[in-house]
C-alpha cells in the first residue's frame, strides 16, 4: 500500500468512527465508545492534515490550468505562477508532516505517567539536584496544564530529596516526558563548599507509563502486602490505625512501600499503580534489551544508567549528549521551560524513524 492508499484507509475509517459515534448502541456501551473516541482522537490530525493536503493538490491543477488558459495575458499568468509556486511548497511542507503523522505511534503516547526521581553520586548535593529537578518538572506540568502529584518522598537532613515518586496526569504525557529516563549530571559550587570548587553530582530520572489493569494483570498470588503503622506527620490517626502498605511482587522482588494517605485503601490503591508500572516496565525493559540494533536508533530507550544530560552552573548551560544539544540557558530551563529540549528530542526520534522506514 502506497501512502496514499495509506492516508485514504485512514480518512475512510475516520468517517466510519464518526458513524459508529453516534450509534445509540455504541453510545450506551461505554467502554467501546471510549475505545473508538480515543481511536477517532488518535487519527484526526492525520485526516485534517490529509484534506489540506489534498486541497492543495487542486490549487496546484487549478493553477496549472489557468497557465493554459491565459491566452497571452501576463497579469493572469503572473498571478498564476505565483499561485503555483506557493501551492508546490505548501504540498511538500505537508507530504514531510504526513510521513511523521504515519509513522508508528508508540501505544504509550497517550498515558499518564510514573515519574520517580533519586539522588545518586554526590551525597546531599545529589539530592539536592535531585529537588531542583523535582521542581523543573512540576513547573513543565503546569505550563502543560497537567495535575502533577507526588505520592511518595523521602529527604535526606538538608532538604534534598533521597527518593520521590510523583504521577503526573494530563494528555500527551508520556510523548514529551519519555526521553527524560537516565542519568542526569549537575557541575556547580554545593552550597556546602566552602573553597569555592566545582562539583559533580548526578540524579536518575526514570518515567514510566501508567499501566491500566485491564493492560497488565498481576496475579494476586504474586503479591506480598504487609500493613503496618504509619511513621512521622499524620496527627493522631498515625499511631492509632495500620494504614501504610508495603508491597512486594514476589517474582522480581520489586517493592513498594506507601504511607502517604490517610487511609489503608487509598495507600493500597496507590502502591498498586506504582508496583503495577514498576513490573510492567521491568519486563520491557528486559525485551528492549533483546533488540539492541532497535534501541540504538531512537533516544528514549537506552541503558537506564546512561548520562544523558548536564547541567552546568558556571557557564549556565543545558547539553543533551544523546542529540549534541547545547543551549545556554540553563536557568529557564530549571524554571519549567523545557519545551525546547523537549521538541528537539521527539524531531530527533522522529527523524531517525523516518530513516530507518526509507532504507
Amino acid at each position: 500500500m502506497n501512502i496514499y492508499d495509506q492516508l485514504q484507509s485512514v480518512e475512510d475509517r475516520y468517517e466510519e468512527l464518526g458513524e459508529l459515534l453516534s450509534d445509540p448502541e455504541v453510545v450506551t456501551d461505554t467502554k467501546r465508545f471510549m475505545q473508538l473516541s480515543k481511536e477517532e482522537a488518535s487519527i484526526r490530525d492525520t485526516v485534517s492534515t490529509y484534506k489540506k493536503y489534498k486541497e492543495v493538490l487542486q490549487a496546484i491543477l487549478d493553477a496549472e490550468e489557468m497557465i493554459r488558459e491565459s491566452d497571452g495575458d501576463a497579469d493572469i499568468e503572473e498571478m498564476a505562477k505565483e499561485e503555483l509556486k506557493e501551492a508546490k511548497a505548501s504540498k511538500e511542507e505537508y507530504e514531510e508532516k504526513l510521513k511523521i503523522l504515519l509513522l508508528p505511534k508508540d501505544p504509550n503516547d497517550d498515558k499518564n505517567i510514573i515519574l520517580e526521581i533519586r539522588g545518586a553520586a554526590g551525597g546531599d548535593e545529589a539530592a539536592l539536584f535531585a529537588g531542583d529537578l523535582l521542581d523543573m518538572y512540576q513547573k513543565f506540568a503546569e505550563s502543560q496544564g497537567w495535575r502533577f502529584e507526588v505520592m511518595e518522598a523521602s529527604y535526606n537532613g538538608v532538604g534534598g530529596i533521597k527518593e520521590v515518586v510523583a504521577m503526573v496526569s494530563g494528555q500527551s504525557v508520556y510523548s514529551k516526558l519519555k526521553y527524560e529516563s537516565g542519568a542526569h549530571r549537575v557541575q556547580r559550587v554545593p552550597v556546602t563548599e566552602s573553597q569555592g570548587r566545582v562539583h559533580t553530582s548526578t540524579a536518575t530520572v526514570l518515567v514510566m507509563p501508567e499501566i491500566e489493569d485491564v493492560e497488565y494483570e498481576i496475579d494476586p498470588k504474586d503479591l506480598r502486602v504487609d500493613i503496618y503503622h504509619a511513621s512521622g506527620a499524620g496527627g493522631q490517626n498515625v499511631n492509632k490505625v495500620a494504614t501504610a502498605v508495603r508491597m512486594v511482587h514476589i517474582p522480581t522482588n520489586i517493592k513498594v512501600e506507601m504511607q502517604e494517605e490517610r487511609t489503608q485503601q487509598k495507600n493500597r490503591d496507590k502502591a498498586m499503580k506504582i508496583i503495577r508500572a514498576r513490573v510492567a516496565d521491568h519486563f520491557a525493559q528486559i525485551a528492549q534489551d533483546e533488540q539492541d540494533a532497535e534501541r540504538k536508533s531512537t533516544v528514549g530507550t537506552g541503558d537506564r544508567s546512561e548520562r544523558i544530560r548536564t547541567y552546568n552552573f558556571p557557564q549556565n548551560r543545558v547539553t543533551d549528549h544523546r542529540i549534541g544539544l547545547t543551549l545556554q540557558k540553563l536557568d529557564t530551563i530549571l524554571s519549567g521551560k523545557l519545551d525546547e529540549v523537549v521538541d528537539a528530542l521527539i524531531m530527533y526520534d522522529q527523524t531517525q524513524k523516518l530513516e530507518s522506514l526509507n532504507n
